[in-house]
């Protein structure tokens, strides 16, 4: 669970945070959406320590993880460190190591998360399908990729480790369309088999209605409407939003 507390962030005379209160609840698919300028990489940079807020804080509480960590509670990022464990994240490229092959940086990972290389090993054949036989057995530096098989190596190491809280930036940004449907099933599959919380934005509307089970509407760094979405409720009134901006 992820709690905000009075979250603000301000760049300049912009406003790109701006959030009194709000939870994502242990197994929730977030769907953050918004214009350019909303707020949603802000917001996530905020959830992993990569920028101060002015005022306010994020919490994390971990029930439980696919890696048998113990539960915490109301760990503030700033603070300590516990909660890197329990998270995955892929923001940009800035997160990779970008002259290392996929191979070696996912065995760096593992090695770092405690992982053996066997388990490693066996973990990546679940990210067969979504590789596509583009990104395993190449003898490439990532920064020799293109730019989807990047995206690709960035999210099977959000996945990796099997966290608890998996938190995607723009994930299907530079995937094919058939990678783009198998990254759906891939992370609903994932949600279903670990209970895993996993939050995303995206530009891409339908993709993220189509896997989200709530939806948050940014506008101005601040959350306008936070939108229950079974079976694609929200369809109708994302669409009306989106068409009258």
């Amino acid at each position: 669970m992820i709690t905000i507390t009075n979250l603000k962030k301000q760049f300049g005379e912009t406003i790109a945070c701006d959030i009194p209160s709000f939870t994502i609840n242990d197994g929730d698919i977030l769907g953050l959406v918004g214009n350019n300028g909303a707020g949603k990489t802000t917001l996530f940079r905020l959830f992993l320590d990569l920028i101060q807020a002015d005022e306010g804080a994020v919490f994390y509480s971990f029930r439980r993880t696919a890696i048998d960590q113990p539960a915490l509670n109301d760990i503030n990022p700033v603070e300590s460190e516990v909660w890197k464990r329990y998270v995955g994240s892929y923001i940009d490229e800035g997160f990779l190591i970008d002259f290392l092959t996929p191979e070696e940086y996912f065995a760096f990972l593992g090695k770092v998360s405690g992982m053996t290389q066997p388990e490693v090993d066996e973990r990546l054949q679940d990210f067969e399908r979504f590789a596509n036989g583009e990104i395993f057995g190449q003898k490439k530096l990532i920064r020799n990729l293109s730019a989807g098989n990047k995206m690709k190596v960035g999210i099977i190491s959000a996945l990796l480790r099997r966290p608890s809280t998996v938190i995607l930036d723009e994930p299907f940004n530079f995937l094919d369309p058939t990678s783009q449907l198998v990254l759906k099933h891939l992370l609903t599959d994932y949600n279903r088999e670990t209970g895993a919380t996993i939050i995303i934005s995206s530009h891409n509307l339908q993709h993220t209605i189509d896997i989200s089970t709530r939806i948050a509407l940014l506008e101005h760094g601040q959350i306008i409407r936070d939108l229950p979405n079974a079976e694609g409720s929200a369809t109708a009134e994302l669409q009306e939003y989106f068409k009258a901006d």
